[in-house]
């Protein structure tokens, strides 16, 4: 087989591990825990819907890849929690051992290409990134809400906590922040979000 062929296809096969690894969040309607893979593609999909919200001028493809690919170092290094902070101490380091092995599996010039979307993802500098980010934070918002908070309820998160994280969604997109206010806002008051406000200074 062509050496290059072969490499892509093992790729291709590693990848399908994604579909392994679970995630906190349910899919909606009070469904099972949703995975990685399942999570990329619906982010993806939203991001081409979604694009005309976009603070900035985007190359949508360029978008979707990231969102296709921002998880794929899961296969190794596990979900980590949005609100874990000891797993948000390791994360990092657990993610670049992952990117290292996992994209050298694919031809130098593959590796070397999705290597730098993934760190242009994570870097969150570029109008891609920081849309695509948008859709990741956006995407378990909703199917949360769907959920009326279930897994919100569960873990016990605060309002500042959810608004923490969703102060990346404004850095791609001010329409789509204002809709995530108003569905965080919606939670508080249906008592899914422990109010801290009051914590605040």
């Amino acid at each position: 087989m062509n050496p290059r062929l072969e490499k892509q296809l093992n790729f291709s096969l590693e990848i399908d591990k994604e579909k392994n690894i679970f995630r906190q969040t349910h899919l909606s309607d009070f469904g099972r825990r949703e995975n990685d893979a399942e999570h990329a593609w619906h982010m993806a999909v939203m991001a081409y819907v979604l694009r005309e919200y976009s603070n900035e001028k985007i190359d949508i493809s360029r978008v979707m890849l990231m969102c296709l690919i921002h998880d794929v170092v899961e296969i190794d290094a596990g979900d980590t929690y949005a609100y874990d902070e000891e797993g948000l101490k390791t994360q990092k380091a657990r993610e670049d051992a992952a990117k290292e092995r996992i994209f050298s599996l694919l031809p130098p010039d593959q590796k070397e290409e999705f290597i730098a979307l993934f760190d242009e993802f994570e870097e969150s500098e570029t109008p891609e990134a920081r849309f695509a980010h948008a859709m990741d934070n956006l995407q378990p918002l909703l199917l949360n809400n769907s959920n009326n908070g279930g897994d919100w309820r569960e873990h016990r998160n605060t309002a500042s906590q959810i608004y923490r994280r969703q102060s990346r969604t404004k850095w791609g997109s001010e329409s789509l922040f204002e809709y995530s206010d108003r569905i965080i806002q919606e939670n508080i008051a249906k008592g899914n979000l422990i109010d801290d406000s009051h914590d605040q200074d």
